[in-house]
């Protein structure tokens, strides 16, 4: 079956413009040309289908597109990349949920903040849930910034102007995070999940079965877990001397001796830890 792209939209429930920034990002192929139409076929509906299936599952667009560009290989690329991606997504959720999730309510109720609240801090982009099961569950690193954000807060800085940061740093900081997962698929993931083109598979075992691919998936689960924390540290670090930097030179510039000199004590005596727990 055929579809122009607003008929290709209303068929997988989505919006226009949507189709086109899945197309733009690669995650579904550019369709025929014909004359001044566009033209999609059965195909790229059940690419979009499954794209909304994997995102409502909690994968992000970068993964999801990682996933489905394996459908495009050869039997021993598949198996090398879903070796790999099960490396990666594993400690990827190690990372991310820890040792625990809690739910909305008992985010509520062990930060004191209320659940309204919470879900302002969720659009903002100061918090983001995870879906387990349908549901939205939080993890340890979200008790935290919430924890942070009340410590912020009492010290007399306004809610309103706190969430505009967090919309503004989350639209900006998505952008970097992004270039930062390409980086570590095109240097470390891709060239651990490139199976040797000269193998065969041995009597046609299993990917799961493979001592190679469990090899390449256990490499890909070292490198990413050394990676984060020492690329969590570094950002930390970078944002802690930019603000202290541009205060110093807002002061020096107001000519506040007194202020500058409680300031300049204050950043000789604090340093930043950054703990990965």
């Amino acid at each position: 079956m055929e579809y122009r792209v607003a008929e290709l939209a209303v068929a997988a429930g989505i919006a226009v413009d949507t189709v086109r920034f899945y197309q733009a990002r690669g995650l579904i192929s550019a369709p025929e040309r014909r004359g001044r139409f566009a033209i999609y076929d059965a195909g790229h509906l059940e690419r979009i289908r499954r794209i909304r299936a994997l995102l409502e599952s909690g994968f992000s667009l970068a993964q999801i597109r990682s996933l489905l560009d394996a459908e495009s290989e050869s039997e021993n690329q598949v198996a090398a990349k879903r070796a790999s991606d099960r490396g990666l997504l594993e400690a990827l959720a190690e990372k991310s949920v820890g040792a625990g999730t809690v739910s909305r309510s008992e985010l509520a109720t062990q930060t004191g903040v209320p659940e309204a609240l919470i879900g302002s801090a969720i659009q903002a982009g100061l918090i983001a849930p995870i879906e387990v099961n349908g549901v939205q569950r939080f993890t340890r690193t979200d008790l935290e910034m919430v924890s942070s954000a009340l410590e912020i807060l009492d010290m007399g800085l306004p809610l309103d102007r706190l969430l505009e940061m967090a919309a503004f740093h989350a639209a900006h900081v998505d952008a970097l995070a992004e270039q930062a997962i390409d980086l570590f698929d095109d240097f470390v993931r891709k060239p651990n999940s490139d199976p040797d083109p000269d193998a065969d598979s041995p009597g046609g075992a299993a990917a799961d079965d493979d001592p190679h691919a469990t090899e390449q998936e256990e490499a890909v689960r070292k490198v990413f877990e050394r990676l984060l924390p020492q690329t969590t540290q570094i950002v930390a670090l970078h944002f802690q001397r930019t603000v202290v930097s541009r205060a110093l030179a807002r002061l020096r510039g107001q000519g506040d001796s007194a202020a500058l000199e409680m300031a300049l004590e204050a950043t000789q005596s604090a340093r930043l830890e950054v703990q990965w727990r």
